[in-house]
């Protein structure tokens, strides 16, 4: 298959709209990472979804969208679910309700009552969705398990021949999925960590928002509610092992020539490494988020790298999604210094 490359130009995007409205999957940019799209009601155009990934079918899809209608005509939406829409819409929240019975397919729930919904802020694919007409899947866009892709060549890497086409409108900002929120329990329940915090939600909401990201554990035989959840995300073929910046010098000491280190520049400083063997993250939590997927893909992609070693972040704020994505990458392996 033909990958067209397609910018953020009307023309452009009137193309693109138009390969959705034909049962095509075109990949698109969103604040946190790229995605990939087909008409969300068109069963056969999902499964090119599932086909292009390599994507389990029991891991239901996110269905994105340009406007709070579409997801009534799909949904029930409760006042709760208004009140987070109307604050953090267009955002980075992903919100879990009951479905209207019939109105979505099970290859999109997973066979569950219940759908994923989210408008990104991204204009050009609001754009998108609006000249297609119709409510698009929008999981990320690489093959199954790998590192989410935060700029358009990640995605032509992964998606190159396998899908029609790619919507480029650079890198994302904010670099990580967005948080998972489920309304259709007794009681709202994050899911997935994203850039919308625990805290802002309990506020928004004047209730208590619980976090199950580490205890709500999948069998073999349940269908998660949201990605992320079940199978193995966001690792690269190399092996991965979180450092605590507590251990910068025992790091240094243990390094290999064949090692490389994930950092902010604060602790790449100490280390003192040459420029091949480091990937920077910044000097925040906000450029490290934005950088972990791209600097875990390009070690990935070398050929003499042996072990990637990166910073795991303070537990706190969006520090809670980048050491959550690490982590999953990491198979929760850490650094651990010898002693004495």
């Amino acid at each position: 298959m033909e990958t067209k490359k397609f910018t953020t130009l009307p023309a452009d995007l009137q193309a693109a709209a138009q390969l959705i409205q034909q049962g095509q999957v075109v990949a698109f940019p969103t604040e946190t990472v790229y995605g990939l799209g087909a008409n969300a009601l068109d069963e056969t155009a999902v499964q090119k979804v599932f086909t292009a990934k390599g994507r389990p079918a029991d891991n239901p899809l996110i269905i994105t969208v340009d406007q709070i209608d579409q997801v009534a005509d799909l949904a029930v939406i409760s006042p709760t679910a208004r009140q987070l829409m109307n604050q953090f819409w267009p955002g980075s929240l992903t919100i879990i309700l009951p479905i209207q019975i019939g109105k979505v397919s099970p290859l999109v729930t997973g066979g569950l009552d219940t759908a994923a919904f989210r408008l990104p802020d991204n204009q050009a694919t609001q754009e998108l969705i609006r000249l297609a007409g119709t409510p698009i899947v929008g999981p990320s866009a690489n093959t199954s398990g790998k590192p989410s892709p935060t700029t358009a060549a990640h995605v032509w890497h992964d998606m190159q021949g396998k899908i029609a086409g790619i919507i480029d409108d650079g890198p994302t900002t904010v670099g990580v999925e967005s948080t998972v929120i489920d309304l259709s329990a007794s009681q709202p329940t994050i899911l997935r960590t994203g850039a919308v915090m625990q805290e802002e939600l309990s506020q928004a909401l004047g209730q208590s928002v619980i976090d199950a990201t580490s205890t709500k554990a999948i069998a073999d035989n349940q269908t998660p509610k949201a990605p992320g959840m079940k199978y193995r995300h966001y690792a690269p073929d190399k092996p991965v092992v979180m450092f605590d910046p507590l251990d910068i010098a025992e790091l240094k000491l243990a390094l290999k020539p064949a090692d490389v280190v994930l950092a902010l520049e604060e602790e790449l400083a100490i280390l003192a490494l040459p420029g091949q063997q480091t990937w920077s993250l910044g000097s925040s939590i906000m450029n490290a988020s934005e950088q972990l997927f791209a600097g875990l893909r390009y070690f990935d992609d070398r050929d003499n790298v042996q072990t990637i070693y990166v910073e795991r972040m303070p537990e706190m704020g969006l520090g809670r999604a980048f050491n959550n994505r690490l982590s999953k990458a990491a198979g929760n392996q850490f650094f651990i210094p010898k002693e004495g």
